[in-house]
């Protein structure tokens, strides 16, 4: 497997990815690096993220196929568009980033932690700069369902989401794919391949193509 490169420009590290198509079979293309912003940025334009466990080194993901969600490909059931319209939920966008990425950070915790203190350092980051953003589900003043991400070159990479009440987290992505429509957003990006997410609309596709799509 390659490791991630890094060469000395001045007195900074440049990080350097291998290409894609050297991924094995399971989608992993890189180990090591660090993740700074310079680093996470360089990885999502090329069309990789980050994902490990506690013990591991930074591990580097480009899967082929690739999960996406095209906006226009969203399905909203019936029982789901209803939901969105009771008065009881509201909807916010970056109203607080901190406490969407802690509780999808506690909610997966028995699934085996992979949001770690580094990347909820790194992603904070990402978010005051303007490059990580939130959306959050309130049933009163209780924030039960939300989604976060990186919005770059029109894609927003979707890192995770979570509910904690029935459908919060379908309620939070279909606030998400309505922004991406006003902001005629390429797709979302949702990494790997899971049923719920089949569901609601988003299909597998070859890398190289999402690799275009992204870099059109």
């Amino acid at each position: 497997m390659h490791s991630v490169i890094q060469e000395s420009a001045s007195l900074m590290a440049v990080v350097i990815f291998p290409e894609p198509c050297a991924a094995n079979e399971d989608g992993l293309l890189a180990i090591g690096g660090d993740l700074s912003m310079e680093t996470l940025l360089q990885a999502y334009a090329q069309g990789c993220f980050p994902w490990y466990s506690e013990g591991q080194p930074i591990l580097w993901w480009s899967p082929d196929p690739r999960m996406i969600l095209m906006l226009d490909d969203f399905y909203c059931s019936k029982r789901l568009a209803r939901r969105l319209k009771q008065n009881r939920y509201r909807f916010s966008w970056d109203e607080n980033f901190s406490q969407v990425i802690k509780q999808c950070e506690e909610v997966h915790r028995d699934e085996g932690v992979w949001l770690l203190p580094d990347m909820l350092r790194a992603y904070q980051e990402l978010h005051s700069k303007a490059y990580a953003h939130s959306v959050e589900v309130w049933e009163g003043e209780l924030l039960i369902g939300g989604v976060y991400g990186v919005l770059l070159n029109q894609v927003f990479f979707a890192e995770s989401m979570f509910s904690i009440k029935r459908d919060a987290s379908k309620m939070a992505l279909a606030m998400l794919v309505e922004r991406g429509k006003r902001e005629s957003w390429k797709c979302i990006d949702c990494q790997f391949y899971t049923e719920h997410l089949a569901s609601l609309g988003a299909q597998e596709i070859p890398r190289t193509q999402f690799l275009e799509l992204i870099k059109r």
